[in-house]
């Protein structure tokens, strides 16, 4: 009785107080996503490189991150979470002290590959939003919702502040002092995150698969892999689909001439409704759980980018924009619910973050195929429509996932 007291549980006080430290990691972790970005600039001067050249250290940065979601994950699900994170932290510190000593590019953009990137902030995403997901049943959506956050606030803060130390102390020294800071704090808060995942939760599971008939032997009624490449497949396609406004809303203004200043202020304002479109989500999930949640943000999704083709104004732009932040932030997160509903508990850590690497790789195929897409048109309106097409096949796979759990499910799909 005495062992049980002292076991934390999900939906506790202790849960809640491990979802502050989990989004003080994040925001941490998630540094060397926006900090490349900042000293760009800086590093291609102090190189002498041309502006692909010093692009490529950011490129290195998202493969390495999204290969180190599931990596870490995967050890997560043997380990806990704890000593990945342990090795994000020491890696981190690691990589910003390495690219400030950097005598040129490629030495730059291994270290944000290698260590920033995979070992570093791949151990701060992935990792613990499916950790996260074990330890609250009651609140799971808005829990992940509040953990995910944590990278949109990694991008509101760390940018102002490192571009103020850039200009004060130069790119070296900054990335040394983020080194020092990002490596000793994310250790620190790591240590706070040594219990495991109790058994309450995967014991809540069971009750979760005898209210919704998930069979975590069958998702969906597809075999795990099948299932698995289905939500891969779907979070490609969201996500190239999201990368259209918000990687070329800048230049399609350029083009509109209201200015790179008007798109920069766009830009902001979706990703700051994304906040709060991943708050409101997760109450959402916690209602009609996350198969309903990304049904409805694709929906709401493709309604946003079908509002671009017709309306260019600039005043109707800034209310497109708002509104697509509102209604695709959510979508990503969603995804860490599907596989904790659907998938077995103990391998939460290595599917959550083998989706999450898709819907980074959808981001990045997305802004090239736009950008393609108008190198062939001349025009951002077949760019749009190119973006249409994809979040179509993300809400097709969406709406059969969602059908195949409420339809014909034990007797027809039975092994």
């Amino acid at each position: 009785m005495s062992s049980l007291s002292i076991t934390p549980q999900a939906d506790s006080r202790y849960a809640a107080l491990r979802l502050l430290v989990t989004l003080l990691l994040m925001t941490v972790g998630s540094s060397g996503m926006y900090v490349v970005s900042v000293v760009l600039p800086s590093v291609q001067a102090d190189f002498g490189v041309a502006r692909a050249d010093a692009s490529l250290p950011y490129t290195m940065l998202m493969i390495g991150f999204g290969v180190g979601g599931v990596l870490m994950g995967r050890l997560a699900d043997r380990i806990g979470v704890m000593w990945p994170l342990l090795i994000g932290a020491v890696s981190l510190g690691l990589g910003y002290v390495a690219c400030s000593m950097a005598t040129g590019i490629v030495s730059f953009a291994i270290a944000q590959g290698l260590l920033v990137g995979l070992f570093g902030a791949g151990a701060a995403f992935a990792p613990l939003i499916a950790d996260t997901s074990l330890w609250f049943v009651k609140r799971r959506g808005i829990a992940v919702a509040v953990c995910a956050s944590g990278n949109y606030l990694a991008g509101a803060i760390w940018p102002p502040i490192v571009q103020h130390f850039v200009e004060l102390v130069g790119w070296r020294q900054t990335y040394l002092g983020m080194g020092l800071f990002c490596g000793v704090t994310m250790a620190v808060l790591a240590l706070l995150m040594r219990p495991r995942p109790p058994v309450a939760v995967a014991e809540a599971a069971g009750a979760t698969r005898r209210t919704t008939n998930a069979d975590p032997l069958r998702p969906f009624g597809f075999s795990p892999a099948v299932a698995q490449g289905l939500l891969c497949i779907a979070a490609v396609a969201c996500c190239v689909a999201m990368a259209m406004p918000q990687v070329h809303i800048v230049a399609y203004c350029g083009d509109l001439g209201y200015g790179a200043a008007r798109g920069a202020q766009m830009l902001s304002l979706m990703l700051a409704c994304g906040i709060v479109s991943r708050l409101v989500s997760g109450a959402i999930c916690d209602r009609i759980g996350g198969l309903g949640t990304l049904l409805l943000g694709s929906a709401l999704q493709g309604i946003a980018l079908l509002l671009f083709l017709p309306f260019d104004g600039l005043a109707s732009l800034y209310v497109i924009s708002a509104l697509f932040g509102l209604f695709q932030g959510g979508i990503v997160p969603s995804y860490a619910i599907i596989v904790r509903e659907h998938f077995a508990p103990a391998e939460v850590g290595a599917r959550v973050g083998t989706v999450l690497m898709c819907t980074l790789l959808g981001m990045a195929l997305g802004g090239w195929m736009s950008g393609k897409v108008f190198d062939l048109t001349g025009s951002y309106h077949a760019a749009f429509v190119n973006g249409i097409g994809w979040n179509l096949l993300n809400l097709s796979i969406a709406a059969t996932l969602w059908f195949r759990t409420r339809v014909g499910r034990a007797p027809v799909f039975a092994s």
